[in-house]
């Protein structure tokens, strides 16, 4: 297979946030504190740019893996095999506008946690610090700027 032409910044942007919203779910990966890699899906509820806000409970296993390593990776893989990875560090999201939007425009999360008080109920905010997108086969990531002008 040949491989794909070069790919530029502006482009990689575009293609990016389509690869985003076709795979809607992505696979966040942080740290036990035995140091193991974890992996698992996750439920974005908001998206500003790059910066993907991601449901959690605090009962869940990553609560205490970001609390003690906020360092963190979303990986989006499409029906294309195209991929986006978001290296980030994971935020507690305070902002009452924020949270009361995010509560607002997700019924899911109304049906089952019933208040958006709710003590279990935390909002992660991952701030982008690199992105980069990979077409199937490239064998190579493209830099993404991960706040886009």
């Amino acid at each position: 297979m040949p491989p794909p032409a070069p790919i530029s910044p502006d482009e990689a942007t575009r293609l990016s946030h389509e690869v985003i919203r076709r795979a809607k779910f992505p696979m966040l990966s942080t740290v036990d504190e035995a140091g193991q890699p974890r992996v698992r899906p996750v439920s974005p509820v908001r998206m500003d740019g790059f910066t993907i806000y991601v449901a959690n409970l605090r009962s869940y296993g990553k609560t205490r893996e970001l609390a003690a390593n906020p360092r963190c990776e979303l990986c989006y893989l499409d029906e294309h095999h195209d991929q986006v990875r978001i290296t980030g560090t994971a935020h507690i999201e305070k902002d009452a506008a924020v949270l009361h939007a995010i509560w607002e425009g997700n019924p899911l999360l109304r049906r089952y946690l019933g208040t958006p008080e709710n003590p279990e109920l935390i909002i992660y905010r991952v701030e982008p610090v690199s992105v980069r997108f990979m077409r199937e086969w490239a064998l190579e990531y493209t830099e993404v700027p991960p706040h886009p002008a």
